[in-house]
């Protein structure tokens, strides 16, 4: 089973619910609250280690509750948490989260002992990069560890898959240490500081971020499915027709990275790995939570 490595960050997601998101000056009667484990890395860690892949995870977390709460969880998952590094003199990241009764959602991350991470801490695991076959972070780091820990992983021999979320500033020189590049329509819009409407814009868009140097650029579009292109073939794939209600779709960017990767780590072929990531990613659209909601590999293949 070939290795995947992923960088990033763990927060407690502290959930609010209630019919709609406040606006501003606003309060809101909600109807449920609820702790859960989150941070996008974490997420994707948790999603790729639920289907049976052997993951490594870099993160920074403190000796808290919260970060008592990720380790247990790892445990559960089959995350290897050798990669942690725990500091005793930070606390662990919280997220507050409003989600309304569609299942959108606001969110307000303070990344705590993660933002502490620096290139040592990189440095420090590259024997785990080594070993490695894919390495997958998000932008939930501080920018110039995630750039570091991206060049790292290509001097290493991996294939690299960069999250682009919360969307920030890459340098250009910077999108041809990317392999597979996987912003949302939102995060995607941001990097070509225009707005995507029609099946044309996407195809559009995704021409660009290959003449920026990205080999193969994937949008994903929420309900309409994935857009895929590479030098080589471009096409749509539909999301997945789901048996049961979309209840919450936070998380769902996760488990479609998570899932990803481990169909690369498996050599399915590009198509597949993105109809694989697709279902994942829409089956945890179905439970409420972003962790809480990843499928496990039987649950997978019995949908």
């Amino acid at each position: 089973m070939n290795s995947i490595c992923i960088f990033g960050v763990f927060v407690a997601d502290l959930c609010f619910f209630a019919e709609k998101i406040p606006a501003k000056g606003e309060t809101v009667l909600g109807k449920n609250h609820l702790v859960g484990p989150g941070g996008k890395g974490s997420n994707q860690a948790i999603s790729a280690a639920r289907l049976n892949g052997n993951v490594n995870f870099i993160t920074k977390i403190g000796k808290d509750n919260h970060a008592d709460m990720a380790l247990k969880l790892y445990q559960e998952a089959g995350v290897k948490t050798s990669s942690i590094i725990q500091d005793e003199n930070l606390s662990t990241g919280v997220a507050g989260i409003m989600i309304d009764e569609n299942g959108n959602n606001a969110i307000n991350i303070i990344s705590g002992a993660a933002e502490q991470l620096n290139n040592q801490d990189i440095d420090k695991n590259l024997d785990i990069l080594k070993k490695s076959k894919i390495f997958l972070t998000q932008m939930e780091t501080p920018d110039e560890v995630t750039i570091y820990s991206l060049k790292k992983a290509k001097e290493n021999e991996c294939i690299t898959v960069l999250n682009p979320a919360p969307a920030r500033n890459i340098n250009k020189d910077d999108f041809s240490l990317l392999d597979f590049f996987t912003p949302n329509e939102t995060e995607a819009e941001f990097y070509l500081n225009k707005k995507i409407k029609s099946e044309q814009d996407i195809k559009d868009a995704a021409n660009e971020f290959l003449k920026k140097g990205v080999k193969n650029i994937i949008i994903t579009l929420g309900e309409k499915g994935v857009y895929f292109a590479n030098k080589n073939e471009e096409y749509f794939i539909d999301a997945l027709k789901l048996k049961d209600e979309v209840v919450d779709t936070t998380g769902a960017g996760d488990a479609f990275n998570g899932a990803f990767v481990v169909a690369l780590a498996n050599e399915f072929k590009y198509k597949e790995a993105l109809q694989f990531a697709n279902k994942v990613a829409g089956i945890s659209t179905t439970r409420l939570g972003a962790a809480s909601s990843m499928p496990n590999l039987k649950e997978v293949e019995d949908y």
